[in-house]
């Protein structure tokens, strides 16, 4: 299962830093690719994630999220 996730408030590496080690502690996270420039993650995973326990995760560290979709 592959997830896109829209992000605002990274303005730095530092930022994309927080937000991967944010995402790498959910559970069933394979892989995870964080773009500064495209103001995204995204997400592999072996089963399926919720897309709130996604959200809570990135907010927990100060980024919001404007919107996740299934790839």
């Amino acid at each position: 299962m592959k997830k896109k996730i829209s992000i605002e408030g990274m303005s730095c590496q530092h930022c994309v830093n927080h937000v991967t080690e944010a995402l790498k502690e959910l559970e069933g996270v394979d892989k995870v690719e964080v773009s500064l420039g495209e103001k995204q993650a995204i997400i592999e995973s072996t089963k399926e994630i919720i897309d709130a326990d996604i959200k809570n995760a990135i907010e927990e560290v100060g980024y919001e999220v404007v919107g996740i979709e299934a790839l």
